[in-house]
């Protein structure tokens, strides 16, 4: 098969089961059977955020479409059936299914361009925070001038990833304007 015949494809999966499918299908293509011919790339488009445990901020990877895997391939009525009976998967998103007709419907380019580049663009920028802080919270400051010092949130913004809290210094609540990456709960 030809690589122009080949269009991108979404498998539906068991959600936290994206990685069985992508790895048995990878096994499969090693093998250098029929399917090799057929298929030419699995993805599982994913991000890197920021998570904390145990105080430390740690980079973790997780799916950015939970329970969807990207395969591009050129689809046989073979294939697609090969594909569908892969451990864990459900099926294909987007099938026009008619009484003894079942054929996947293959995405648009410009949706592929928008998926993929998309989460290139997340994975060369890792700065989304999964601690949600809330007003009111305490929250120790772990880097700057004010390294050390602890105080309230007064406000948060989640778009900016940044937050005002109320620090005591010197007796006096002063408002720091801080970055999520600034600060640890207490």
């Amino acid at each position: 098969m030809t690589e122009s015949n080949q269009k991108w494809y979404v498998l539906r999966a068991m959600s936290g089961k994206e990685k069985q499918v992508k790895e048995y299908i990878d096994i499969e293509l090693e093998k250098g059977g029929d399917l090799s011919r057929y298929v030419s790339q699995v993805v599982i488009p994913t991000e890197r955020v920021y998570v904390v445990r145990n105080g430390k901020k740690v980079i973790k990877e997780r799916t950015f479409l939970p329970g969807y895997v990207l395969i591009e391939a050129a689809l046989t009525r073979e294939i697609s059936g090969w594909l569908r009976n892969v451990p864990n998967v459900l099926g294909f998103l987007g099938v026009n299914e008619s009484p003894g007709n079942y054929q996947p419907i293959p995405l648009r380019t410009q949706e592929v361009t928008r998926l993929l580049g998309t989460v290139d663009s997340l994975e060369e920028n890792p700065e989304e925070l999964l601690v949600p802080y809330i007003v009111g919270e305490t929250v120790k400051v772990i880097t700057g001038p004010f390294n050390g010092f602890s105080g309230t949130i007064t406000e948060v913004s989640n778009e900016k990833r940044r937050m005002k809290v109320a620090v005591k210094i010197f007796g006096k609540n002063t408002s720091l304007e801080l970055g999520f990456m600034q600060v640890e709960k207490e």
